[in-house]
């Protein structure tokens, strides 16, 4: 059985930082991807930002240059290191990881930004 655990996330005031983290756990042969996607009240779940084996990225126009993903492979976990938050940044963040065909997810982590 295979599961993702996230942590990191929180209250934290506009401007200020958070580090998510992810990890994959169970019946892992090799991750391909991983990602990280959020969905706010109302709104529909979107990327943020996600990074491929070999270490290529691409990230929602909406956080370059503030936010940055990166992967630690022999631990099988990935990082969202969130830098300049904004207000409209609140939302549940979810981490994915895609292998052997199927796409699996966390069960999210509430960020909370206040001006």
């Amino acid at each position: 059985q295979v599961q993702l655990v996230e942590s990191g996330g929180g209250l934290v005031q506009a401007g200020g930082s958070l580090r998510l983290s992810c990890t994959v756990s169970g019946s892992i042969v090799s991750i391909n991807a991983m990602g990280w996607y959020r969905q706010a009240p109302g709104k529909q779940r979107e990327l943020v930002a996600r990074i491929v084996n070999g270490g290529s990225t691409n990230a929602a126009d909406s956080v370059k240059g503030r936010f940055t993903i990166s992967r630690d492979n022999a631990k099988n976990t990935v990082y969202l290191q969130m830098n300049s938050l904004k207000p409209e940044d609140t939302a549940v963040y979810y981490c994915n990881a895609f292998f052997t065909g199927r796409i699996y997810w966390g069960q999210g982590t509430q960020v909370t930004v206040s001006s």
